[in-house]
């Protein structure tokens, strides 16, 4: 009931335009939900179900990045990265805070949410979906595992250094975990990150132009965020 209630308020609040931002709705960008999980994280099923049904709304990019530092209690998360703690530590350190937290989500690089929250993350991607666009993010197939990334500056973009990071995704692994605190259970796990890597950088100053190449044959995305760990101002699937 929770997650079928935070997807119709989801919906219902895309649906409530800004007047505003009615011009520039073509240019918007699917809201980024980057989930800290774990598969050694008795907290953690709630907000991978509700992750992966996010999977299935255009509007949102739903990210699962595994952490390792709950595989000392008996069970290794093979898809866990060391990269995706130093990233969660990092955006902790960028907001001040000491701590970090499983279940963690974070959207659009700005807000944080501990723990499984449906209502509170659904209210919190609508505010994200009704802020202003400073970013039109367009990516094109140009063949053999190739794209074409063109980034340009909308008015009110605050220039200064942002990332371009490449991302590839697994939409899909079923997982039987057999010790731990989730021992006995098998989890759907939804956009399983694969691969992170900063590609380029851009100031915003002038519009972007940039060839990309693939690097897995999983999906993928490409994420434009402020460097520091800071708002990720616009993201785009590839094509």
């Amino acid at each position: 009931m929770l997650l079928a209630g935070v997807l119709g308020l989801a919906s219902a609040l895309f649906a409530t335009k800004a007047p505003a931002q009615e011009a520039v709705q073509a240019h918007r960008s699917p809201v980024v939900v980057e989930l800290f999980t774990s598969q050694g994280c008795s907290s953690c099923p709630p907000a991978d179900r509700m992750l992966a049904d996010m999977a299935g709304i255009d509007q949102l990019l739903p990210l699962a990045l595994h952490v390792d530092y709950w595989d000392y209690l008996g069970w290794k998360d093979a898809l866990a990265d060391p990269m995706f703690t130093r990233r969660q530590k990092a955006y902790a350190r960028a907001t001040g805070s000491r701590m970090i937290y499983t279940p963690q989500i974070v959207i659009n690089g700005t807000t944080f949410v501990k723990g499984a929250h449906p209502k509170e993350v659904a209210e919190h991607i609508a505010l994200a979906r009704r802020a202003p666009v400073h970013v039109s993010l367009d990516l094109r197939n140009t063949g053999e595992g190739r794209f074409r990334l063109e980034a340009m500056p909308l008015p009110g973009l605050e220039t200064g250094p942002m990332q371009v990071t490449l991302v590839h995704f697994i939409p899909m692994k079923s997982v039987e975990i057999l010790r731990g605190e989730n021992a006995g259970s098998r989890i759907d796990y939804a956009n399983i990150v694969t691969y992170w890597k900063p590609v380029a950088e851009w100031d915003g100053r002038r519009p972007l132009e940039l060839d990309l190449r693939a690097a897995q044959d999983h999906p993928g995305a490409v994420l434009l965020q402020r460097a520091g760990f800071g708002a990720i101002e616009a993201a785009a699937r590839l094509p």
